[in-house]
């Protein structure tokens, strides 16, 4: 490095210098530091979140993701009980039965023949009475 000449000038710009790097130096600490901080934030949101929380006065708990799993699991189990015939009390056994009841009061297209209109009656023999109509 070449001095100026000027003492007091040199002085100057090392400082300057020397300031900018260490500003340099502490603006990537920061911001690194700041980086892991908010990481760290989170993943400990994350860690309650997939841990639960306990109930705290003002503040009601919340289960964490095992407990949540486990319960749809429970609500899928039972829709699933619902979807498949089984013992008789599912809602497949409810709609199995209703058209079995349906298919024994109504006949299939290829059973159905429309009725013949009946015949009209024959001429009355000669000297009876009109009918009543």
């Amino acid at each position: 490095m070449e001095a100026t000449g000027i003492p007091a000038l040199d002085a100057v710009l090392v400082w300057g210098g020397a300031i900018t790097v260490l500003t340099g130096l502490g603006t990537v600490v920061w911001r690194g530091l700041r980086g892991v901080l908010h990481l760290g934030r989170r993943v400990n949101e994350f860690m309650d979140d997939w841990a639960g929380e306990e109930e705290r006065p003002g503040v009601p708990g919340r289960p964490g993701v095992m407990e949540r799993v486990s319960a749809i699991e429970d609500r899928l189990e039972r829709v699933e009980h619902e979807l498949y015939p089984n013992s008789g009390g599912s809602l497949r056994d409810a709609v199995d039965l209703a058209n079995e009841r349906l298919s024994r009061l109504c006949l299939e297209p290829d059973e159905y023949r429309p009725t013949t209109p009946p015949e009209p009656p024959a001429d009355p023999p000669p000297g009876s009475p009109p009918a009543a109509s």
